[in-house]
């Protein structure tokens, strides 16, 4: 999420000393939280494994840690995408060490979705944004009827994202956040393919936006959707990047309108609605080589 007003911070040069302490901690801090680097303790509260979701009763699964070498693509060939839609996950994530669940029979989560074809109450809405935070998953619909769906990754339980019914203010192709900065570094973190849907009292935005999807509810209250080119640009991976959907999702909102990159702002954008309850991290399950 963005504040629209400028944030200032401390100025270091009056305490040169205890900002390069600082300086240090949160450096170290952030390293310490960067995917891979985890101890193993963490890597377990933060596993896809350890967040359940109401329609992983309807699959049979069960909790497996990534070997040496292994990834989505070489344990599932071409349906590794249904299976990181099951898990909510990308495959910056998706590396030796994690854990991710492994449904008993992968034809059971092709073309994932827990979503609803049908949505009767949208059926008056040309567009509508449908956010199932229990299932960590989002609709996009037109009159009713499902056209796609993408897994998200929703605010975390200190930052949650709001509920209720909004609408699609402004979209802006090349959003960075003036809050927030990618891991251990100073550059501002970048929200491509970006869609506001709410501003609260305080004059704190909330965005859909193209982010990373860790396989848990990870934002600052905004909902992230995949898209592996701009981790591709800024982490080096995936080599050969195929998850865009923040893409997808932006260009179904803007439909016919030119987009010139700047912020454009939307009269009647899509409406928004927003339900369900964030799942929380629960001890993970006992996982398998």
């Amino acid at each position: 999420m963005q504040k629209q007003y400028v944030a200032y911070g401390v100025p270091c040069h009056t305490q040169m000393a205890r900002c390069v302490v600082l300086a240090v901690i949160v450096i170290g801090a952030a390293l310490l939280f960067m995917e891979g680097s985890l101890p193993a303790w963490a890597a377990e509260v933060r596993s896809p494994c350890a967040i359940h979701h109401p329609s992983d009763r309807r699959i049979a699964w069960h909790c497996r840690r990534l070997q040496k070498q292994e990834t989505l693509e070489t344990l599932f060939g071409p349906r590794w995408i249904d299976v990181a839609r099951f898990n909510r996950i990308d495959r910056r994530h998706a590396q030796p060490g994690r854990e991710i669940k492994v449904p008993v029979r992968v034809e059971e989560v092709v073309n994932f979705t827990p979503l609803p074809s049908l949505y009767p109450a949208g059926e008056q809405e040309r567009q509508l944004i449908v956010v199932d935070l229990a299932e960590q998953f989002l609709g996009a619909y037109e009159y009713g009827v499902l056209r796609f769906s993408f897994p998200i990754a929703s605010g975390e339980s200190e930052n949650e994202t709001p509920t209720g019914k909004f609408r699609i203010a402004a979209a802006h192709r090349t959003h960075r956040s003036c809050l927030y900065t990618i891991e251990a570094t100073t550059i501002p973190y970048p929200m491509q393919y970006a869609l506001r849907f709410f501003v609260n009292a305080d004059g704190v935005s909330y965005w859909i936006h193209g982010r990373d999807l860790p396989g848990y509810p990870a934002s600052h209250g905004c909902i992230g959707l995949a898209d592996e080119h701009m981790q591709l640009h800024y982490y080096g991976v995936p080599a050969q990047p195929e998850l865009a959907d923040a893409k997808k999702l932006y260009e179904w909102v803007l439909g016919d309108l030119t987009d010139f990159g700047e912020v454009l702002s939307l009269a009647s954008g899509p409406a928004v609605w927003i339900e369900g309850i964030t799942p929380k991290s629960k001890v993970s399950a006992q996982s398998s080589p």
